[in-house]
């Protein structure tokens, strides 16, 4: 029954990140009320993430049992922004408040020239696989993961580079942004590529958590702080390169990037985008931008913001939209899995 069920959910988003097919909701209902905090990222609390995303993965797997809607139990990996950064070396400012962030290791274009990718042995790497591996082998063959977290080429660069001289070598020695971007690349690449092997190709995105037949999910932040000309020169073809790869592409982004519309809609086999806003206005017009172009999962922030039910009913017929809820009691999980049945039936 189990694995017919999670079969069911996966053909519903298969179906409904077909932006031809009548199937145009997707909703999730959060209700942990068992779970204890999640641990940070830090790589000293590696026992405690593992046993964090098991117990995560076994509540959701009983879960089933009671509460209908399109969540699919999965090994959270628990990662930060950082990981490929470290991997090239950079140093990580780690807390016991809030996520890892890496220090930029790069400061000059001579900098950017002497980098040489590294080998997925690398201790930050090599450790989420032997994390990853331990809860592979609890949970069995066929155990979805929840994708470690992926931000995309340009944006590692731009972490490991020092701002004051990363923005101003784009316009100036864009070839060497270009280079140091292709070996982030090149390692994910190779990451992504061990990591399918290893674990199948389909998943939970990185971010936010909708289930991935196949391809490869990325945040895009650094949109927001370059022009249309630059998307096209810096993000365009890697992010395409990844989309062909790996057979799609989901993307995440909460910068301000009203500008980067177009370019994003015009990415290769695009199935899913995710834009966080400040001013409702955005949130309606986003929805209608993507409508005849793929599934979305946009976030409103605004003061005048709507529930998750009503924004069901502000959004354009043919969008497909990721509804959201968060349920205090267990009863009133199941009042939302009731009313939002008859969106997807």
């Amino acid at each position: 029954m189990t694995d017919s069920r999670i079969a069911a959910r996966k053909q519903r988003w298969v179906e409904f990140l077909d932006v031809k097919s009548t199937r145009r909701v997707a909703y999730l209902i959060r209700y942990c009320p068992e779970l204890k905090p999640r641990p940070l990222p830090n790589p000293d609390l590696v026992r405690e993430r593992i046993e964090w995303s098991w117990e995560y993965y076994e509540y959701h797997m009983k879960r089933m049992d009671w509460l209908e809607d399109d969540t699919i139990p999965c090994l959270d990996m628990l990662t930060g922004t950082e990981i490929f950064a470290e991997a090239f070396g950079c140093r990580i400012l780690h807390s016991k408040e809030n996520n890892p962030a890496p220090y930029p290791m790069l400061h000059s274009v001579a900098d950017a020239e002497a980098v040489r990718v590294p080998s997925l042995d690398v201790p930050p790497l090599r450790r989420l696989f032997e994390m990853a591996d331990e809860l592979y082998r609890r949970a069995g063959p066929g155990a979805m993961f929840h994708l470690v977290d992926m931000q995309c080429p340009l944006d590692v660069a731009a972490m490991m580079w020092s701002k004051m001289d990363f923005y101003p070598a784009m316009v100036k020695a864009p070839q060497a942004v270009i280079g140091l971007v292709e070996k982030v690349s090149a390692l994910q690449f190779a990451f992504l590529d061990e990591w399918f092997r290893r674990y199948g190709s389909d998943f939970i995105a990185h971010y936010p958590d909708y289930y991935m037949p196949q391809g490869v999910t990325f945040s895009i932040d650094e949109i927001g702080a370059v022009n249309s000309k630059m998307f096209t020169q810096f993000f365009t073809p890697h992010l395409n390169q990844f989309s062909e790869r790996y057979g799609g592409l989901g993307i995440h982004c909460c910068a301000k990037a009203r500008h980067q519309w177009e370019n994003v809609r015009k990415l290769s086999g695009l199935r899913m985008v995710n834009f966080n806003h400040s001013k409702i206005e955005l949130t309606r017009e986003v929805f209608s931008f993507f409508a005849d172009t793929t599934a979305q999962w946009n976030n409103d922030e605004s003061p005048q913001w709507l529930s998750p039910l009503q924004w069901r009913q502000e959004v354009p017929a043919n969008a497909h939209m990721v509804i959201d809820l968060f349920a205090e009691t267990k009863e009133l999980a199941l009042q939302y899995s009731e009313q939002l049945r008859k969106y997807t039936e």
